[in-house]
């Protein structure tokens, strides 16, 4: 065999975190600049300059969510089933917002010239951006405390939650750090793409949206320590069958930060989180701001690589029944498929980063005042 059953399983959850790192690095910023709108564009044309800033990527940025899901849907069959009817409110809140409500936002903002329908719309980009933002992290966060679910002896899974218990202050906290990463990155997106008096206003949100982030991720980590977290109680078989009810699994407090006694230079990857947010910070007002950007998409890399090594092996944990958590080992779907999958992967992701990286380079500059005012209306937001 060309890679066995359990190297593809780990390849996949590094292509798993690859992806949603590509989706918060690069939809992310759409998602802080639709935050920041109503706060940096006070007029007309500054609203018309925010807007066109991220008219031509959105939507093709929005194709890395895509690929997540569906790679969650192919590779770990056993997660999708659970996450996507556990969090089926906030999948569907999702979907009203950052599928629906935020692409009609752009779309019909500019088709009326009336100020109550375009304050209307205004107020969707808004909440376009801040929803999704919220969700991701509100889903993180509960994933960390352990999910309601439970399968039976016919591997048929039932979940026990209500959506009113998902508002947990942890996850939350875990809401606010999603939130206030992708504003620092909006932020510093609009700091390349446009000039005073927005460059300035963009630079501010994105400096205090920084240090909002840093104090709130140092606080998720010391709240970690008190946080009962999943072990593992015995040896699981790499490259076993797909049966979630074939291991043994503990509670311990302070258990998710066990990876980094084990390995101590995976503490690298949460100091890249903070180092990337601080430098993003300190820089954010040189130059072009290009470097702080950098350092923002660092940041996001660290945070995101932070909970998947925290987590690891564990990919959704049960609360209820802990032997039903799935893991990297045993949620996954068969060789042939992953490895199906793995080739797909191998040829397309290449083209999409390339039609992505042709498509900024082709668009790169700043958007000024001039060109939204002379502009065609109908090629323009």
């Amino acid at each position: 065999m060309i890679l066995d059953i359990e190297s593809l399983r780990l390849l996949w959850w590094l292509l798993l975190g690859i992806l949603f790192m590509g989706f918060a690095i690069t939809d992310g910023f759409d998602l802080g600049v639709a935050m920041l709108f109503p706060f940096i564009a006070k007029t007309e044309t500054e609203k018309r300059i925010v807007l066109n800033t991220i008219g031509p990527f959105w939507e093709g940025n929005q194709v890395w969510i895509i690929l997540g899901a569906g790679a969650v849907f192919a590779a770990w069959p056993y997660v999708y089933a659970v996450a996507f009817s556990g969090f089926y409110l906030l999948m569907f809140l999702l979907l009203l917002t950052l599928g629906i409500s935020r692409p009609v936002s752009f779309k019909y903002r500019s088709k009326l010239p009336q100020v109550f329908w375009r304050h209307f719309w205004d107020k969707m980009v808004f909440v376009g951006g801040l929803v999704p933002a919220f969700i991701f992290g509100l889903i993180v966060g509960n994933i960390l405390l352990g999910i309601p679910f439970y399968f039976d002896d016919m591997l048929r899974v039932y979940y026990l939650g209500h959506f009113t218990a998902l508002f947990q202050p942890f996850a939350i906290g875990c809401g606010i750090v999603s939130m206030s990463m992708l504003i620092m990155h909006g932020g510093l997106y609009l700091a390349i793409k446009t000039e005073d008096p927005i460059r300035s206003r963009a630079i501010y949100w994105a400096q205090r949206a920084s240090l909002l982030l840093i104090i709130f991720f140092a606080v998720g980590g010391f709240w970690l320590t008190y946080i009962p977290g999943y072990v593992l109680m015995d040896a699981v078989n790499h490259a076993g069958p797909s049966n979630p009810l074939h291991k043994s699994v503990g509670r311990v407090v302070g258990g998710w930060l066990y990876n980094y006694v084990r390995f101590p230079t995976a503490m690298v990857i949460p100091g890249l989180g903070f180092i990337g947010a601080c430098c993003a910070c300190l820089t954010a007002s040189i130059g072009n701001s290009r470097w702080a950007f950098f350092y923002s998409s660092l940041s996001i890399i660290g945070i995101i690589g932070t909970v998947g090594i925290t987590m690891f092996p564990f990919l959704l944990p049960s609360n209820v029944d802990l032997k039903s958590s799935l893991l990297i080992w045993d949620a996954s779907s068969g060789h042939f498929t992953l490895l199906l999958m793995l080739f797909a992967v191998l040829v397309f992701m290449p083209i999409i980063i390339l039609y992505t990286s042709w498509v900024y380079y082709m668009l790169r500059g700043k958007v000024r005042a001039a060109a939204i005012e002379k502009g065609d209306q109908l090629s323009l937001y």
